[in-house]
């Protein structure tokens, strides 16, 4: 069974940074097509912030860009997320997504408030 736990999340100031960890258990993360981090502010749709493919390829949200950066540790089988600058906007519920074909998984989620 696949299960994917989130870590990492807290209060920080605007302009600081935390790392979100993503943990993969039941399967190698080099099985999923693509390891994804998304958000969800509060009344908002949730959207994706960050993709990394199985070949390693990544793609950003337009407003992350230059400041999120994806990674996998095959190693530890996970996939994290550096987040540096972070702005008040950033404030979400971040959730690890992978997917294999159709079949999505998701973590329950880790907050994230930044605060000015």
């Amino acid at each position: 069974q696949v299960q994917l736990v989130e870590s990492g999340g807290g209060l920080v100031q605007a302009g600081g940074s935390l790392r979100l960890s993503c943990a993969a258990s039941g399967t190698n993360i080099l099985r999923f097509d693509t390891m994804n981090w998304y958000r969800q502010a509060p009344g908002l749709e949730r959207e994706l912030v960050a993709e990394v493919t199985s070949s390693g390829t990544t793609h950003y949200l337009d407003s992350v860009k230059g400041r999120f950066a994806i990674s996998r540790d095959i190693a530890k089988n996970t996939v994290d997320l550096q987040m540096s600058s972070l702005k008040p906007e950033d404030s979400a519920k971040y959730y690890c997504n992978a997917r294999t074909g159709y079949i999505p998984y998701w973590g329950e989620g880790t907050l994230v408030t930044v605060f000015t």
